[in-house]
């Protein structure tokens, strides 16, 4: 599965993916603070066979982030957390095999793609998945509470903020961290999709 944008495309991620990986995750570890980012290739081994693994319980779908204009693999992101609700007999989604919710998240980038276009364009090309062809009703995210930049991009793009889930995951500091929860709703997609145009138009412009 491929995910094509202008500027990056989003690749399956697959074992194939290690060297690229770990070479986009090495340099400088302390741009890493709030997510978990795999230092090496034994580690980033194990970091993909987790997501594979994942995948394969039907509760992920995990990317690679590659660069079109040289074919790098600058970072990684992924839906996780894929819900499937069971409606009952009768109802339009009863059935169904598309996902009804999900979450974005897990996604780190090299330093080279920090503060380009990347993100923005992979936040897209998912969400646009997540609406028109899975037809999901919420994509949710959830950040370090502590991590001000990553609230403040994803109010940016149209997330709503829900609250503060206490000592909701282990953080990258090895606590119980607590979460801000923001979310996507299927009604509100279309602005937010106008939003996250607006900002690639004006990354390239």
């Amino acid at each position: 599965m491929i995910l094509k944008g202008k500027q990056i495309r989003l690749e399956a991620l697959e074992i194939r993916h290690v060297d690229g990986l770990a070479a986009a995750a090495a340099g400088d570890p302390s741009l890493y603070q709030w997510t978990p980012v795999p230092q090496g290739a034994d580690a980033t081994r194990e970091y993909i066979e987790t997501a594979l693994a994942w995948h394969g319980a039907g509760t992920a779908l995990p990317f690679a982030i590659v660069r079109v204009a040289d074919g790098v693999v600058i970072g990684s992101t992924r839906f996780f957390n894929i819900e499937r609700w069971p409606w009952p007999a009768g109802h339009e989604r009863h059935g169904g095999s598309a996902p009804d919710a999900c979450e974005i998240g897990y996604t780190w980038l090299s330093r080279s793609a920090i503060r380009t276009a990347a993100n923005t364009e992979a936040k897209l090309l998912m969400l646009r998945y997540a609406f028109e062809q899975w037809k999901v009703l919420r994509v949710c995210f959830h950040t370090d509470s502590r991590n001000q930049r990553s609230r403040a991009a994803l109010e940016r793009i149209g997330g709503k903020f829900e609250g503060i889930l206490r000592a909701h995951r282990l953080a990258v500091d090895n606590i119980a961290r607590d979460s801000a929860r923001f979310s996507i709703i299927a009604a509100e997609w279309p602005e937010a999709e106008k939003r996250l145009m607006e900002m690639l138009a004006a990354s390239s412009s």
